[in-house]
C-alpha cells in the first residue's frame, strides 16, 4: 500500500473545520469528506433540550459517520487516494461523554467500539480551537438557525472537553502529528495570509511525514 495522507480537522462547534477542510481539498486536490449535520432530525431538538434528545442525536451521528467511513475506506483509502475530513469519528466520544447519562454512555461506547474497530484512522490531525467569544461570534455570523439556541455554557464545556481529548489522543497515538491552530490569533476565512500560514504548516508536516503516512487500522 502506498503512503497517503488521511487528514482530519477537529475542534468545537463554529471554529471553522469545514472551511479549512474545503481550502485544503482545493489546494491539494484531496477528496473532501464532510460530516452530516443538517440531515440529523434530532439536532434542533437537541439544542433546545440536550438531556432529552442527546442519545438519539449521538446515535444518528455515529451510524452516519460509520457509513461515511465505510465508503471512504472502500472508495478512497484502499485505492490510495488522499482524504481530508472536517471531523474525526473520535468526536463522537467527546460529545457522548458530555451529553449522555452513565448508563447511556456505557451502551453507546460498546456500539462505538464495535463499529470503529476496523475503520481507518487519520494519520494527521489539525486541531482548531478558540475562546468562547470567538466561537459565539462565528456561530452567529454563519447564521444556522438551530445553532442560535446553543447554550454558551455547553459550548464552553465542549471546548474544555476537546482540550482533554486532544491531549489523550496525542498520548495514545504519539506517531500521529497534530497541528495546533489558535482561532483567536488567525481568521483564515477572511484573511488569505492566515490561510497561507496554516497551509505552510501543513506543507511541512506532509513533507516530514511523507514516508510514514500509512492509514492506521
Amino acid at each position: 500500500m502506498n503512503h497517503i495522507p488521511f487528514i482530519a480537522i477537529e475542534g468545537p462547534i463554529g471554529v471553522g473545520k469545514t472551511s479549512l477542510a474545503k481550502a485544503i481539498s482545493a489546494r491539494y486536490q484531496y477528496h473532501l469528506l464532510k460530516e452530516i449535520v443538517d440531515e440529523n432530525p434530532f439536532l434542533s431538538k437537541f439544542y433546545e433540550n440536550i438531556e432529552e434528545w442527546s442519545f438519539q442525536t449521538e446515535m444518528f451521528f455515529l451510524c452516519n459517520r460509520y457509513k461515511q467511513l465505510e465508503e471512504i475506506k472502500q472508495n478512497f483509502i484502499e485505492k490510495n487516494i488522499p482524504v481530508v475530513a472536517d471531523y474525526h469519528i473520535y468526536k463522537n466520544i467527546i460529545f457522548a461523554k458530555r451529553t449522555l447519562t452513565k448508563e447511556q454512555y456505557m451502551k453507546y461506547k460498546s456500539i462505538y467500539d464495535i463499529l470503529t474497530a476496523d475503520m481507518p484512522k487519520p494519520n494527521l490531525i489539525i486541531y482548531l480551537h478558540a475562546s468562547l467569544p470567538t466561537l459565539l461570534s462565528r456561530i452567529e455570523r454563519r447564521g444556522r438557525e438551530m445553532e442560535q439556541k446553543l447554550d454558551p455554557q455547553y459550548l464552553r464545556q465542549l471546548s474544555e472537553d476537546y482540550e482533554t481529548a486532544m491531549a489523550n489522543w496525542a498520548s495514545l497515538y504519539p506517531d500521529t502529528p497534530i497541528i495546533d491552530i489558535n482561532g483567536d490569533e488567525v481568521d483564515f476565512v477572511n484573511h488569505p495570509e492566515d490561510l497561507q500560514a496554516i497551509l505552510m504548516k501543513l506543507d511541512q508536516a506532509l513533507q516530514k511525514g511523507a514516508t510514514c503516512f500509512e492509514p492506521t487500522r
